[in-house]
């Protein structure tokens, strides 16, 4: 029954553990295991999880992603899970578990290939940690599918604003911009030891998926010509009839089978993944098994 699935009712549980409650979870253990060791004296988990070109060269293709659940302080961990936890709550419902879990491993791949193509280069021996390139993916995410959706914060936790997403996008791609072209790239006394070239990775990955993967019209995108010819020359369209979902009373296995499939596709694929004939059929069908 279409009202038998937990998702289609009112007190609405959830079923297991999220893919976000996951993900907290391993910040969390993984910083607690920093801590232990520290406390022992010794740097192995960084020095086996940390990316650096040195650790890359010598096959440990893992830092590639273990990199993002290291962190170097309580503060960055705050910050980075803070924000995955208040974005990641919105978006998980709409992308479904597998879309988010493969935005956050792309943002982190690419923020650590982005960082390596400028520390390769200049042959450095330095490392990098912290999740931040996962962040900073899915607020760039977000802000193209709620663009308008306000947001109200205290400032110097003071002063009330408020401030759209799509703002807030453009000022954090021109803060980075600034930060690798002044600080990670001059180096010296610029140097605020912040990644920006991780950050501007996970912009890039936000930006890739949104726009190709996701939206339909999103607001990062060009508006349509605006040229239009006369209507004298328009060719009038015949309306094309949509062929649409038919509702069989008579096999309400048949139609349980199919509003399975639709059921299935949520779950791994989001609510947004449906086509306006399958939100359709859901609707018809839901009062007409309710019968049954």
């Amino acid at each position: 029954m279409l009202t038998d699935r937990s998702f289609m009712r009112r007190d609405y549980q959830r079923s297991g553990t999220s893919v976000l409650t996951w993900l907290l979870c391993a910040l969390a253990a993984s910083y607690l295991v920093q801590l232990l060791f520290r406390w022992l004296g010794s740097n192995s988990i960084e020095q086996l999880f940390a990316l650096t070109p040195d650790a890359l060269s010598s096959g440990k293709i893992w830092t590639l992603v273990t990199y993002s659940l290291i962190h170097e302080n309580i503060l960055y961990l705050l910050a980075n899970g803070m924000g995955i936890y208040l974005i990641g709550r919105e978006l998980l419902p709409l992308l479904g578990a597998g879309r988010f879990t493969g935005l956050v491993l792309a943002a982190a791949v690419t923020g650590a290939l982005t960082w390596l193509a400028v520390h390769a280069v200049r042959a450095d021996h330095i490392g990098v940690v912290g999740s931040s390139a996962a962040t900073v993916a899915l607020f760039i995410v977000f802000a193209g599918v709620y663009p308008e959706k306000e947001i109200n914060f205290l400032m110097f936790f003071v002063l009330p604003v408020r401030v759209q997403p799509k703002v807030i996008a453009w000022l954090l791609v021109g803060l980075e911009l600034t930060g690798f072209l002044f600080s990670e790239l001059a180096g010296g006394r610029f140097d605020t030891g912040i990644a920006y070239s991780v950050q501007l990775g996970g912009i890039v990955t936000g930006w890739i998926f949104y726009r190709y993967f996701h939206a339909k019209n999103g607001w990062d995108r060009a508006p349509g010509p605006v040229i239009e010819l006369p209507s004298w020359l328009k060719r009038v369209k015949a309306e094309k009839k949509t062929a649409g979902y038919k509702v069989n009373v008579t096999a309400p296995a048949d139609l349980k089978t199919e509003v399975d499939r639709i059921l299935d596709k949520i779950n791994s694929s989001g609510f947004a993944a449906l086509t306006d004939d399958e939100k359709r059929l859901l609707d018809e069908a839901k009062d007409l098994l309710s019968r049954h």
